[in-house]
């Protein structure tokens, strides 16, 4: 499993109100989510990602709540893997859970800078930052949860 992108990068303590802020959690439908994602911090998020990107982060990201909006809404804006040196316990098992890749990789979260090209390769933990030809090393998921991912999501994995 891989994916290639570009970095969208933050800092710490990135709590779920700042991913999607409170006001739109009248709605889980996730098109509607994306349209709102990381606009109190970046308002011109939604209209930088494209499909694939990676966030990079610094520690604590998705502190806060424990909803599931959070990781629905960057799912949702086309973002496929988060990096960061730490995150909310929570945000973690909710972002497996519905199947958004997460890594944490300090040397990564270090050295990428906003708009890098990265690549990561999911079986090895191999993260490439090809804007500087740099190789950092991330644990690879084991085989349950990349079976999640794979599958889109917990729910989707249990069903045979």
């Amino acid at each position: 499993m891989k994916t290639q992108g570009f970095a969208h990068k933050f800092g710490n303590n990135i709590d779920t109100d700042v991913i999607i802020p409170a006001r739109y959690l009248n709605t889980s439908d996730p098109k509607e989510l994306a349209s709102h994602c990381m606009e109190d911090i970046d308002k011109d998020f939604v209209n930088k990602v494209n499909k694939n990107d990676i966030i990079v982060a610094e520690n604590n990201f998705g502190c806060g709540s424990s909803r599931e909006h959070a990781p629905i809404a960057i799912k949702a804006s086309g973002v496929s893997c988060v990096i960061a040196k730490t995150f909310a316990r929570i945000f973690y098992r909710n972002a497996i859970n519905i199947g958004l890749a997460i890594l944490e990789c300090e040397e990564a979260v270090d050295k990428i800078q906003n708009g890098d090209e990265i690549s990561i390769d999911f079986d090895s933990g191999i993260i490439t930052n090809l804007s500087k030809n740099e190789t950092y090393k991330a644990e690879p998921f084991p085989d349950f949860i990349k079976d999640i991912i794979e599958k889109n999501g917990l729910l989707n994995s249990l069903k045979r």
